[in-house]
């Protein structure tokens, strides 16, 4: 999947992807966040070139980052909450 492909297929409502992504396991996430930023990565890079179509993709997968971060540690947090009950 390039990335034009990759930032189309992404759900554009921030609700239907925070619903994907609560569904997943902690390594699936790990997974799609290093996949992500290495997509940010290759954005910069394009804006450097000039070459991006739309520039707001940056911000939207810098914001997805930060979500599926935010969501990675909300399962941390829960787990270590279960093994101390």
């Amino acid at each position: 999947m390039n990335l034009e492909q990759l930032v189309v297929s992404m759900p554009h409502k921030t609700n239907d992807f925070l619903e994907d992504i609560r569904k997943l396991e902690i390594q699936d996430l790990n997974k799609r966040l290093q996949d992500t930023i290495a997509d940010l990565i290759k954005l910069r890079a394009e804006a450097r070139v000039g070459t991006i179509k739309d520039t707001a993709s940056i911000r939207n997968m810098r914001k997805n980052i930060a979500r599926l971060k935010t969501v990675i540690n909300e399962k941390k947090r829960n787990s270590h909450r279960e093994e101390k009950h």
